[in-house]
């Protein structure tokens, strides 16, 4: 199995293909929390599971301040179709080209199949890894471990206030 990234590391930022013609960095959502959901393969029956859950529940995730962003080494147009099909309301990020590269930065590239594992990363608003997750490849990890981890995150207003405590005193 692959060694992903651990909690306190920095998140390794990445451009990627959302669309033929549009791309997502990483680093444009600076100051956020996001999950990261690294899968095989869009049309992967155990794939589908997981993502059919993230998308009904999408909405206890922003509602904890998260946006959720899919990545496998599918192309654009796959995603796209797949997207329609599903009628997801999250991106997903095409680790196409160099193939699998961004799951490779991030610990979770299987080399024997040219797949990305089933791996989940929350960043927080800094840019940290605060949790990971690699399950077995044909299992559905679910939502629990995100939503956990979310809810022991501190409060995003409690942490503007601290923050902004800090700048008055510096």
């Amino acid at each position: 199995m692959p060694q992903i990234l651990s909690p306190g590391t920095k998140a390794p930022d990445f451009t990627l293909p959302v669309t033929p013609d549009q791309r997502l960095s990483l680093s444009e959502l600076a100051g956020r929390r996001v999950i990261l959901t690294f899968y095989p393969a869009d049309w992967s029956p155990v794939c589908g599971d997981q993502i059919d859950l993230y998308n009904q529940i999408i909405g206890e995730f922003r509602r904890r301040g998260a946006e959720l962003l899919g990545i496998s080494v599918d192309g654009t147009w796959c995603h796209q179709a797949y997207a329609k099909e599903r009628n997801l309301h999250f991106p997903l990020l095409a680790d196409f080209h160099p193939k699998g590269q961004v799951a490779q930065a991030y610990g979770c590239y299987l080399d024997d199949v040219g797949e990305a594992g089933r791996a989940l990363f929350l960043i927080d608003e800094q840019g940290m890894i605060v949790w990971s997750y690699l399950s077995p490849i044909g299992v559905n990890p679910g939502a629990d471990g995100i939503l956990d981890a979310l809810d022991e995150m501190p409060n995003a207003e409690s942490l503007d206030v601290e923050t902004k405590s800090a700048r008055k005193r510096a």
